[in-house]
């Protein structure tokens, strides 16, 4: 028996869903074994189950994703998270509750300075970011950029002596050193002497963040302050000061801020600084807009295009695997059966866009510099995938992009009560790459084993001694991990069973359908089939449907085979259906229905049904051709 070929749903007549109308039709590909995006170990580790949909309700798909599943496209994937090299741990956050943190706060306030003229862009990406968009600040500046260049260079030397002395660990993800120039009304606001602040820098605290994400949470509360800004600022200029001197320019440090100063008022003439008065007139002249606009997923060549700048700059992908139809089938296909708001009573429940999947674009003055794909289901807003213009790397649209997100759910909320969460892909703990998922919070885990969700703060300590955890098992996590009991607590009070962005992204890094890097795994595990009830299962075969019964009589049997074609039939069957068609129907359901057809079939439903649970099992159609 072979699986249906998937296509995309995305252009399916609108359903009522109720939020219940219109029917889930999948079709099961059982494990698949691939090799590991994350781990890159060279062997087929990463162990998943796989099913394809030629269409999937807005209800069934919010019911699947609280079960650990993802989708690629048309394809539906759900790590077996025993088994898989790296578990990957459904997280989400109630979004009426996200607090954002400094950094967060930054990203923000650094795109609205971007956008206002008043963000100090590094040369290199200073270029490209101003040719595009038609400014010249880049010339405002030229008198004094080679001495800030020239600065970032010391800090950069210095980073790398102190990882060569072990000062800083070797591992670490290494920030660019960036110097700012500061203004005339600021100097001299904090003029203290005959020393004037021409530069200051702020790298240590990026370093400091990027030595914490090396270290486990142990070793974090070991070192305490040895990683604070203000100790490795003290660390930094040690190593400058080996480096040697720059002439007329001494260094000092503040508050985890490298300073740069001159002694001499006269070393950088006055017609260096633009005069804060003019600087802000001409930042008001061109102030740049920004857009958010979403629509519909469909193929759009504009951002195929930006699509494949940011795969190949970004990601270094192959050029061959940045092609349109596998474009299509990652991030434009879908299953989803649209749902749009149609009466007063629909507005209560529907948000103004629908439920389905869509495409948030990002636009600067016009010009498209990010895409986010997003699913829209009942109670929540599902990161697909995210992908940005590669010359405004320096935007961080990634975060940005997770925080529009939410603020999303938020405003929409209001009019759609039961849209509260956040859903930012999988998290993988082991992986570094997936750390900043954690840091929207207060965020939760989905336990793998029981589906409830757990606080992040609760499993991380369990998840730094062990890659696959369950969860919600509070005794068993006491008892390895050693928690306070205060963490218990916290547990018990917040399983509540309410719902919840790549960059990858997943911001987010999202899965692929390409069979070419997969394989179907034929030996299953014995746990894999445990005996179960499969009675009830919802069996699709060429258009016709009836409910699997293990136990069935002849006399039913023979029921259903006479009555192949009756306008009663089977529910949802073809009852014009040519005699072709019925001779088929009436061929498989022999051969599924004797013995030896049983003995094939019941073990994959066994694994279905394990894998979707008793609810889903009976409301979606297992497809058969």
């Amino acid at each position: 028996m072979s699986s249906k070929k998937v296509k995309s749903a995305n252009d399916a007549s609108s359903s009522r869903d109720g939020l219940g109308g219109g029917e889930s039709v999948i079709a099961d590909h059982g494990r698949r074994r691939s090799t590991c995006g994350y781990c890159k170990s060279p062997a087929r580790s990463s162990i998943s189950h796989g099913l394809s949909a030629e269409t999937l309700t807005v209800s069934d798909y919010q019911a699947l994703i609280d079960r650990g599943w993802r989708r690629s496209g048309c394809y539906l994937y759900k790590h077996e998270m025993d088994k898989t090299c790296c578990p990957s741990y459904t997280i989400r956050l109630k979004a009426s509750d996200f607090v954002p943190s400094k950094e967060q706060q930054r990203v923000s306030r650094r795109l609205e300075r971007f956008l206002d003229g008043k963000l100090d862009v590094q040369p290199s990406e200073q270029t490209v970011a101003s040719s595009s968009l038609g400014t010249t600040r880049s010339e405002e500046k030229s008198n004094v950029e080679p001495v800030m260049d020239d600065l970032s260079k010391t800090i950069d030397q210095a980073v790398q002596l102190c990882i060569q002395s072990g000062e800083f660990p070797s591992n670490m993800q290494i920030p660019k050193a960036s110097v700012k120039k500061v203004l005339c009304d600021k100097r001299k606001k904090l003029a203290k002497g005959p020393e004037q602040l021409l530069y200051t820098s702020n790298v240590a605290f990026p370093i400091a963040a990027a030595i914490k994400r090396t270290l486990t949470s142990e070793k974090v509360e070991m070192e305490g302050n040895k990683l604070s800004p203000e100790t490795i600022s003290e660390i930094l200029l040690s190593a400058m000061s080996k480096l040697g001197e720059a002439p007329g320019i001494s260094i000092k440090v503040s508050k985890g801020h490298i300073n740069f100063l001159s002694a001499s008022k006269a070393s950088l003439s006055e017609k260096d600084v633009v005069p804060n008065e003019t600087l802000h007139a001409k930042k008001d002249s061109r102030k740049l807009k920004l857009e958010m606009r979403l629509k519909r997923s469909s193929f759009d060549p504009e951002e195929h295009e930006l699509y494949k700048r940011y795969q190949l700059k970004v990601h270094n992908d192959n050029p061959s695997h940045v092609v349109e139809s596998s474009y299509r089938r990652f991030l434009v296909d879908s299953p989803l059966i649209y749902v749009q708001p149609s009466g007063e009573n629909d507005e209560k429940v529907v948000p103004p866009c629908g439920f389905g999947s869509f495409h948030q674009q990002y636009r600067v003055d016009g010009r498209l510099v990010a895409v986010g794909v997003v699913d829209i289901l009942p109670k929540c807003l599902s990161s697909v995938y995210l992908f940005w213009d590669p010359d405004y790397a320096f935007l961080s649209l990634g975060k940005y992009s997770a925080i529009q997100e939410i603020n999303w759910v938020r405003e929409n909320q209001a009019r759609c009560p039961s849209l509260e969460y956040y859903y930012l892909g999988y998290y993988i703990h082991s992986c570094s790459k997936m750390r900043y998922k954690a840091a929207y919070r207060p965020s939760e885990l989905l336990c793998p084993l029981r589906f409830k969700w757990v606080p992040f703060e609760v499993s991380r300590p369990l998840l730094d001694k062990k890659r696959y955890v369950i969860l919600s098992d509070i005794k068993e996590s006491q008892n390895q991990c050693s928690l306070l009991p205060h963490a218990s607590e916290t547990l018990a009070t917040s399983e509540h069973e309410e719902m919840e962005q790549g960059e990858t992204n997943d911001h987010f890094m999202g899965g692929s359908d390409d069979d070419e890097d997969e394989e179907m795994d034929e030996s299953e595990s014995e746990d894999a089939y445990i005996e179960s009830d499969i009675d009830n299962i919802v069996i699709g075969l060429y258009g016709s449907q009836y409910r699997y019964k293990v136990k069935e009589t002849p006399f039913r049997f023979r029921s259903l085979l006479k009555l192949i074609g009756c306008h009663q039939c089977l529910p949802l069957s073809n009852s014009h259906a040519d005699n072709k068609t019925k001779r088929w129907i009436w061929k498989d359901l022999r051969k599924m229905l004797n013995p030896v057809g049983r003995k094939q079939l019941e073990p994959m439903l066994q694994s279905y049904r394990k894998v979707v649970g008793d609810e889903l099992s009976e409301r979606m159609v297992y497809e058969i051709r």
